[in-house]
């Protein structure tokens, strides 16, 4: 708002000199409560429809990558309309977008641009849809490789990259390994501290002062409340919580695995 009043005053000045300065303040501050209270409300709310039905499309056409949708998959997605708290028109919204996924013309290229065009800027958005369709598929403790190439290819569209795929792939594993399901051949804790530099976006190599700013750069990437200002529904708070949350613990298992060896 200040800055729409100060640009406002400043040409007033040069337009008219002392006397539009004040006109053009008042102009600026008009300009700057339409933008504040009415555009970018509006912008952020049409993100976040945006989101939500893009969700539930791509969900549904990664569903049907393997060639049908089994009952498991419809039921992965029945649990994300309760773990994200959608309202009944909202899960409504939900599952035709669920079932427009599953039909053979899906056109995903034109859903991802759509999305992508609302959320410019915001990369996080972008992670955090991603993260959401790998949950789902990966729910049955299997990806298959059809569902994969379509991720990855989900990724793309986005402006993402693979490497983004397996950053999430590898925060997946970690969570699944603390969760107590940690592979026999993982006993020793390695293949968990890979995942954990890996969910970081760092490389074993990396200094303590590198790991601490990926560390803080990420929490600050993927703060629940930033991420909501910027479009995210609410109803993805919890998301956002869990990416957080991985993130802390890959940073806490890696200086805790520096400290040992030191």
């Amino acid at each position: 708002m200040l800055l729409f009043l100060i640009i406002g005053a400043g040409v007033g000045l040069l337009a008219a000199g002392p006397a539009g300065l004040f006109l053009g303040a008042a102009l600026g501050y008009a300009v700057g409560h339409f933008m504040t209270r009415v555009l970018l409300p509006r912008g952020v709310g049409m993100i976040r429809e945006q989101f939500l039905e893009s969700t539930f499309a791509v969900m549904g056409a990664l569903c049907k990558a393997d060639g049908q949708v089994s009952r498991d998959e419809i039921r992965v997605a029945e649990q994300f309309f309760g773990k994200l708290g959608l309202s009944k028109e909202q899960r409504g919204t939900a599952q035709a977008a669920f079932n427009r996924g599953k039909e053979e013309g899906f056109d995903l290229a034109a859903e991802m641009e759509r999305l992508r065009g609302l959320v410019r800027g915001n990369p996080a958005l972008l992670q955090l849809f991603l993260q959401v369709q790998l949950s789902a598929i990966a729910a049955d403790g299997v990806l298959h490789d059809s569902e994969r190439r379509l991720l990855v290819r989900v990724a793309r569209l986005l402006g993402l990259s693979e490497a983004d795929v397996e950053r999430l792939e590898a925060m997946f594993r970690s969570a699944s390994a603390s969760g107590g399901e940690q592979a026999a051949g993982a006993a020793h804790g390695a293949p968990r501290l890979d995942d954990a530099y890996a969910t970081l976006g760092v490389d074993a190599s990396a200094s303590d002062s590198e790991v601490k700013k990926a560390y803080r750069r990420l929490m600050s990437k993927y703060h629940p409340d930033k991420l909501v200002g910027n479009g995210m529904p609410e109803n993805m708070r919890e998301v956002a919580k869990e990416r957080v949350r991985e993130v802390r613990k890959a940073y806490d298992t890696i200086t805790a695995e520096r400290k040992r060896a030191a």
